[in-house]
């Protein structure tokens, strides 16, 4: 099987094919000084492309997880993620509270979602 690897620096690769699966990297706000609302809604596009650019969809996410700085956003969070779903094809999910790569961070996702 061949590995393809999407958007790559000299630490990571913002997606990487392998088979008939894409593993997305943790994304997140381009904005980190938004609101939780839109730092969700900012890191649910970036998704959408990478998955798009992957040839896939989000309604073939296999699974999400979420990382929080503060578990008290998990409703203002939901209130995007809830309207992004493909509510036919829901993903299995975690979510939990992290500290992430900079302080003013709010949210990051990571998926892996099937290719066919």
């Amino acid at each position: 099987m061949t590995i393809e690897r999407l958007h790559s620096g000299p630490r990571m690769s913002q997606a990487v094919k392998h088979g008939n699966t894409l593993y997305l990297a943790g994304q997140v706000a381009k904005d980190e000084f938004a609101t939780i609302e839109t730092q969700t809604a900012q890191v649910l596009e970036k998704m959408d492309a990478l998955l798009a650019e992957a040839g896939t969809s989000k309604s073939k996410v296999l699974s999400v997880q979420v990382l929080l700085t503060n578990i008290a956003d998990f409703a203002a969070m939901n209130s995007v993620y809830d309207k992004w779903i493909d509510p036919a094809n829901p993903p299995a999910r975690a979510c939990y509270e992290a500290r992430l790569a900079s302080p003013n961070l709010r949210v990051e996702i990571i998926a892996v979602a099937a290719l066919d």
